[in-house]
Parts: C-alpha cells; sequence; structure tokens
C-alpha cells in the first residue's frame, strides 16, 4: 500500500474518531443514554469506524517501511 494513502487513512480515521466522540456527547446522545443506557448508534459506528480505517491506515505504514 502506498505510504501517502496510509498517512490519509490514519488521518481520516482520527477524525472519524473524534468526530464520533464528540457526537456521543451531543444532546440527541445524552437523551438517547438516559432513556436507553447508551450513546446513538450514530456515534458508536463513527468510532469504530475511525479506529477500524486508522488500524488499516497504521498497517499500511508498518508494512510499507518494512518492505526491500
Amino acid at each position: 500500500m502506498n505510504t501517502g494513502i496510509s498517512f490519509f487513512l490514519l488521518i481520516v480515521g482520527g477524525l472519524l474518531f473524534f468526530w464520533g466522540f464528540s457526537v456521543s456527547e451531543s444532546v440527541s446522545s445524552d437523551i438517547s443514554r438516559r432513556f436507553t443506557g447508551s450513546p446513538t448508534d450514530k456515534s458508536v459506528l463513527l468510532m469504530i469506524g475511525g479506529v477500524g480505517v486508522a488500524i488499516v491506515g497504521l498497517f499500511g505504514i508498518t508494512r510499507g517501511s518494512w518492505q526491500p
């Protein structure tokens, strides 16, 4: 995988995670948490997706540096 693409994926993954974290602190998520005990699905999916994309980017960066 191209190192530039891997860095891009790592940055996008971080942004998605922090976006999901900020959505989890919103008013709608507070209301959902009050009634259901868990944050909204959108915030959870954004955080999980962000971590997944960041892992793919990190894997691409480390794998690209080991190739001869």
